[in-house]
């Protein structure tokens, strides 16, 4: 009895009562803390629906999310010279890009695509944070040439959402050579006319801020982003002084000129297509494919009295 009840029945009783339980059915806002089932979260493109908190994306899941249907065609980005200066601190510099690679699953930190959005052509760019930091290097300044070419070559506009710690260390000067090669490719766009739109995400700074995510035709940010050059530490360190509260955040830069938007991830796609189809001389954005909601509901049958008044 003691051998059944001590080995037998524990055994099987872990056996019916074992799950394979995902680890990441659920995230926790960074903001408010509250638990999310990832997705709820991910139907809410990863904004938390308790406090509005904007939570990191990636690229191609914002592409999913803008281009109608989730369809869009990747743009081909010239692949640059792997590691020029040889560059090693703790790691080497391809065992970096190796780890960074496997951990998102992306070439580089930017993703050119192209496609419609509310039936509109566009093109459109992003960075990837998670990528090395979004750092700047040759791949990212390539992207961006890359991506006004097809813009100009399609006559589309181009949408632009950066996210980004600035230069990438590894690349030295040649990864700040890609500041001013990113604003001649902007100024192709305004040469032929096409708008540059830029959207600015958690966080944008360094060499990025300074370049081609302040370039832009109209400039929108996401809630709460820090948006800097250098950072406020570093300036409060500078200065000795106490910066003022929402320091270098969005809302702060809107409230002194240097914004024309603050809108909601889960509402920027309607804003882009207003925006875009306004520069474009285009007429407004209309209903999608599917019939207005009336149209839906099945017909009621009608009340005796009503058909007998139709025959009068």
């Amino acid at each position: 009895m003691n051998w059944i009840t001590n080995y037998v029945r524990p055994r099987i009783n872990s056996i019916f009562s074992r799950r394979d339980t995902p680890e990441n059915l659920w995230s926790k806002c960074d903001a408010c803390g509250t638990m999310l089932f990832h997705r709820e979260l991910a139907n809410n493109l990863n904004v938390c629906t308790s406090c509005g908190h904007h939570m990191a994306i990636s690229p191609r899941d914002r592409f999913t999310a803008l281009f109608d249907g989730g369809i869009f065609t990747e743009v081909s980005v010239p692949q640059p010279i792997e590691d020029p200066l040889k560059f090693r601190d703790q790691k080497k510099y391809p065992d970096r890009m190796k780890a960074a690679q496997k951990a998102t699953g992306e070439k580089e930190a930017m993703l050119v695509a192209e496609g419609e959005m509310g039936r509109t052509p566009i093109v459109a760019a992003a960075q990837d944070f998670s990528f090395m930091g979004g750092s700047m290097g040759m791949y990212v300044g390539n992207a961006i040439i890359a991506a006004a070419e097809r813009a100009v070559k399609l006559k589309r506009p181009l949408v632009l959402f950066s996210a980004a710690g600035g230069a990438r260390m590894q690349e030295g000067i040649l990864s700040l050579m890609q500041m001013p090669r990113t604003t001649v490719a902007v100024q192709m766009l305004k040469e032929a006319n096409l708008p540059y739109i830029v959207v600015l995400t958690h966080p944008t700074t360094g060499g990025v801020t300074a370049s081609y995510a302040m370039l832009g035709d109209v400039q929108i940010a996401e809630p709460n982003a820090l948006i800097c050059f250098a950072g406020p530490r570093v300036i409060q360190q500078t200065i000795g002084e106490q910066l003022p509260e929402g320091f270098q955040r969005a809302e702060y830069l809107l409230d002194h000129g240097m914004l024309d938007r603050v809108t909601p991830r889960t509402e920027m796609r309607e804003e882009l297509v207003k925006i875009i189809r306004m520069l474009m001389a285009m007429p407004p954005p209309v209903a999608g494919d599917l019939p207005a909601p009336e149209a839906l509901e099945p017909e009621k049958p009608e009340a005796p009295a009503q058909k007998a008044d139709a025959k009068k």
